[in-house]
């Protein structure tokens, strides 16, 4: 069996890949690598379960509910809310585990399972090993040391869960977005209910698209992977803005009032100057990824702001953060991490805190995100090589070098191995979009020789 988890949970196509004793099992394997662990030790253990839309996350639900109460561990039950909703309810009610069932922006015969922590932290690299080791010795024949009687866990529904996340994304608002017209794009996803509540409670007038989930149109067409449907209604509503979410909303991407898009890098730099202002940017340093636009670093470096890279995944992003206390991280893709107010990205919080910045300020977000300029960028993903010598080639060393002699200060190359399929992303930034193009071709080119 490969290896189950990868960088944000269980994925697959639902009833094919991730099947209903899939789910089951994991979940009861979970529970029972926590309790080695000594997490429910001196207490009945307690999970928070949630899911996104989908229709296949009502049987998946089913599913890991009965493994977790099973095992013997109480469920409480909150339905269709965003991860980080699920994330913040595990906190926030002393829960010893939560499990989200989204396949965040994938289409929807995919689902997924993750896992969160005691706090709402996602599991750490070693457990999820456990926990998938554990799987698969049981899904071959090891019996499991079932609870009977009163030690079977006890499912119940916990509505208040909705109310409760609200409040909590109102409550940490530094202020009112009285006057503000917004249109969401909730993807048919799980925001659908909860971001159109709390931006209206904090005071914006909404106009919501995608926001009729029905269990098959999750992703489709709209939220942030398509933001055609938002540019056009925020242009047509005459909005300050757009905010488009992902199916799980754990993503925040914008729009202008002019149909542009403003991405997780423009969004995290508008961010890092209001908190910078507020005393809360921790180091005065901002957290982003390799593929961060050469752009967004410029801009901070131009503000006296300090930017710490890391590998791609919002999971590697929360790490730095946590390892070394800063306050703000994301990706380009839209996942941004207020660590503050939340255990990972929240795309609700993320356009809360965007909009609360345009309140504030009085400044249209076209002129906030013009902060930083997003420097053309190419990528090429180059197939059928040998992606495990990309570090060692001289002759493809030599071609970098070469290209980034070409480009100076004012672009840069990345030459990064794809973690799933036997290819190379080549992808190449400078000022001048032919330049970076030509760069690019010439690099791929030599990754095909080289590699091939």
């Amino acid at each position: 069996m490969g290896r189950l988890f990868g960088t944000d949970g269980v994925r697959g196509v639902a009833n094919a890949d991730l099947t209903a004793e899939l789910a089951l099992g994991l979940s009861v394997a979970a529970a029972h690598v926590l309790a080695e662990a000594g997490t429910f030790a001196g207490h009945r253990a307690t999970a928070v379960v949630g899911r996104d839309p989908r229709a296949s996350g009502e049987f998946l639900e089913a599913a890991v509910v009965a493994g977790l109460a099973s095992a013997g561990v109480d469920v409480l039950r909150v339905g269709v809310l965003p991860t980080p909703a699920v994330a913040y309810l595990t906190g926030a009610l002393g829960a010893d585990l939560g499990v989200m069932l989204s396949a965040s922006h994938n289409a929807m015969p995919d689902n997924g399972i993750k896992f969160f922590a005691r706090g709402g932290h996602k599991l750490a690299d070693d457990l999820e090993d456990r926990i998938e080791s554990v799987y698969d010795e049981h899904r071959t024949g090891a019996p499991w040391d079932r609870p009977t009687g009163s030690g079977v866990g006890r499912v119940s529904d916990y509505t208040e869960g909705f109310d409760k996340y609200v409040a909590h994304l109102i409550g940490v608002l530094p202020n009112r977005l009285d006057g503000l017209t917004v249109v969401l794009d909730e993807a048919h996803g799980a925001a659908s209910y909860v971001s159109p509540e709390a931006f209206t409670r904090a005071g914006a007038q909404i106009v919501t698209i995608g926001a009729e989930p029905d269990g098959l149109n999750i992703n489709d067409g709209c939220g942030s992977t398509h933001l055609g449907l938002l540019k056009q209604a925020v242009v047509e509503h005459g909005a300050d803005f757009g905010i488009a979410h992902d199916g799980d909303a754990d993503r925040c991407l914008a729009v202008d009032h002019t149909g542009a898009e403003v991405d997780g890098d423009q969004i995290l730099a508008v961010l890092a100057l209001a908190m910078r202002e507020a005393g809360q940017l921790r180091e005065n340093t901002v957290v982003g990824t390799v593929m961060s636009n050469l752009g967004f670093k410029l801009a901070m470096e131009a503000e006296g702001i300090q930017v710490v890279q890391t590998g791609v995944g919002d999971r590697y992003v929360l790490e730095s953060m946590k390892e070394h206390g800063y306050a703000l991280g994301g990706e380009q893709s839209g996942h941004v991490i207020i660590l503050d107010h939340a255990t990972t990205g929240d795309g609700t919080l993320t356009g809360l805190m965007l909009a609360a910045r345009v309140a504030a300020t009085g400044r249209s977000l076209a002129d906030l995100a013009g902060v930083m300029t997003r420097l053309p960028q190419i990528l090429i993903n180059v197939p059928d090589v040998d992606r495990s010598r990309v570090s060692t080639s001289g002759e493809l060393a030599a071609a970098v070098a070469d290209a980034e002699r070409e480009l100076g200060a004012a672009g840069r190359v990345l030459l990064r191995p794809s973690g799933t399929e036997p290819l190379v992303r080549v992808m190449v930034e400078a000022a001048d979009i032919e330049q970076a193009r030509a760069v690019a071709g010439r690099l791929a080119d030599v990754v095909k020789s080289a590699l091939g």
